[in-house]
């Protein structure tokens, strides 16, 4: 074994932070203590942002109801169908997309593209939310909205610095109350004003052109911005425990709940801002300009219901409490991101904390330069981007795994083991973005334009598996043995908890984590290495060769 002096001091670095959030890896059995329902609430108390209310209000205010309906009714479609692949391996083999991203067609190096999509996910998001916040300070507290800005950023970076063990337990503690204050004015507002019921159905919106499959597309497009959602989710459900037939059923109701059935909830969400959104416009004089801002929304209805100084105060502790919830995650899963980029890229770990201030600096930027004013404008095209990795991803687990066989089933993320780069992924998740981007900017013709996300379905779900056929799969593994004997996997298929020692750091990690190393011991032995610690491994040393 490797003296501690000698140690590279990068890779004992990385260990000790990540025992905590696990920022570069599998996670380990050991750490999985929490059951089903908590990872499945706490994943799900972070699609608490009311992102939703203003999107629903944008898409139906441009579109009409009709179009802003059946575009919500095509974005939740599609995010259950690729959504479901994703959740599942993430909680079969507890890891993150990123992982499962790499071993599914982009390979070690390759799937740093679109980490950084996902990364500038979170921090769009993060910007919205953060927005949404500073609104609510200032209608409630009169913050004026830069300084708003700043206090909801500054807020969230002690919430995010212990990882998981945190953000548990503060999901679970607020789901309650958040609930009762999103529903109860929805159900008031149906109660007091049935009316408003008829109107909503009407509304036309701003052109009042009708329903078209034009316009349904148009605000699918918008809606499925969110579609890198299911990565956030990913970074709960990572930590699900141990599939065995006793738990089997919860272990599949909360997977399903939390992991693809998270639209269920996000499409509810668009649909009742939009239903706010309409009252405010036929009930409220000048509430053009203000009915896409959740903020108003609520603080309307609660002015219908309680005094008015109960109202605001409800209306702020609602925003208040839904940004944290989500912005905890966004800034969680950023950091997670950026820094998994970065070290992959550089093998230097600098720390996740460093890249949770890169994340949250970047959404400043964009909440100071009012982004929520163009926010359609941003998402719809975000949305090519998304769509593009997500769907690329799903359809190499589906069909190149399932169906042609040409992926290997189990999961592969460790260094040594993939090649750096598969065309397979970069091919249709390439296509499929530039593409659509194109479409989206006009460039194939205004027919088109409004196609620009199911071109990006589309061509994503059919380069994927022809990129796969002509490359005969060669490109998926660079070995077909890491080197070590022991099995992978317990009686039940579960990720194994048997534990080897890593000569480099002198950690013990569980065997999924482990490869063997190209360096042997004093006596020729085989000796073991973590893939955190092969990840900053800037000489190469211990990399096995091609087998």
């Amino acid at each position: 074994m490797v003296d501690v002096q000698s140690r590279p001091a990068t890779a004992v670095a990385a260990t000790k932070e990540t025992l905590e959030d696990y920022t570069l890896r599998f996670a380990p059995r050991s750490y999985r203590k929490w059951s089903p329902a908590v990872v499945g609430v706490s994943a799900l108390g972070g699609i608490a942002y009311l992102a939703d209310f203003s999107i629903g209000a944008n898409v139906g205010i441009a579109n009409g109801t009709g179009n802003a309906l059946l575009g919500i009714g095509i974005f939740a479609v599609i995010i259950m169908i690729t959504g479901f692949p994703l959740a599942y391996y993430a909680a079969r083999y507890n890891i993150d997309l990123d992982l499962i991203t790499r071993g599914s067609g982009f390979g070690y190096y390759g799937s740093v593209i679109t980490n950084l999509v996902f990364a500038s996910f979170t921090f769009i998001f993060f910007a919205t939310e953060g927005s949404i916040m500073a609104q609510g300070l200032n209608l409630g507290l009169h913050i004026p909205l830069w300084l708003g800005y700043l206090v909801s950023t500054l807020l969230i970076f002690p919430l995010v610095i212990y990882g998981m063990n945190t953000l548990a337990k503060l999901q679970v503690w607020t789901t309650p109350l958040w609930l009762v204050l999103m529903v109860l004015p929805f159900v008031f507002l149906l109660i007091r004003h049935p009316d408003s019921i008829d109107s909503f159905f009407a509304y036309g919106g701003k052109d009042g052109n009708g329903v078209s499959l034009s316009g349904a597309l148009l605000a699918a497009g918008v809606c499925l911005s969110l579609i890198a959602q299911i990565a956030e989710q990913i970074d709960y459900l990572r930590f699900m425990p141990p599939k065995t037939p006793d738990n089997a059923r919860k272990w599949w109701g909360w997977m399903l709940l939390a992991g693809p059935g998270w639209v269920l909830f996000g499409a509810i969400k668009q649909v009742v801002g939009l239903f706010l959104a309409v009252y405010l416009i036929a009930n409220l004089p000048g509430a053009q300009n203000i009915a896409n801002q959740p903020v108003h929304q609520f603080l309307e209805i609660y002015r219908d219901m309680v005094p008015s100084w109960l109202a605001m105060t409800l209306a702020v502790v609602l925003v208040v409490i839904s940004q944290i919830k989500i912005n905890v995650t966004n800034a969680y899963s950023g950091s997670l991101a950026w820094t998994n980029s970065f070290t992959r890229v550089t093998k230097t770990y600098p720390g996740r904390l460093v890249f949770l201030g890169v994340n949250l600096a970047i959404a400043l930027v964009l909440m100071e330069a009012n982004m929520f004013d163009f926010l359609n404008d941003i998402l719809g095209f975000y949305a090519n981007c998304g769509i593009a990795w997500i769907v690329t991803v799903a359809t190499d687990i589906t069909i190149n795994k399932y169906v042609l066989k040409l992926s290997p089933k189990q999961p592969e993320f460790r260094r040594g083991m993939l090649y750096n780069f598969n065309p397979v992924g970069l091919v249709g998740f390439g296509l499929s973005a530039v593409l659509s981007i194109m479409a989206f900017f006009g460039v194939f013709g205004a027919t088109l334009k409004p196609y620009s996300p199911i071109i990006a379905v589309v061509i994503a779900m059919a380069a994927t598996p022809l990129t796969a056929v002509l490359t005969k799969g060669r490109y998926y593994l660079r070995r077909d043995h890491d080197g070590i004997e022991m099995d992978m996997f317990d009686e039940h298929g579960n990720p194994s908890g048997e534990t080897l020692t890593c000569h480099v750091t002198g950690i013990d990690f569980e065997r999924p984590d482990m490869i063997a190393s190209a360096v042997p011991g004093p006596e020729g032995e085989i000796q073991y290495i973590s893939s955190l610690a092969l990840s900053t491994d800037k000489s190469g040393d211990h990399v096995l060769p091609p087998r």
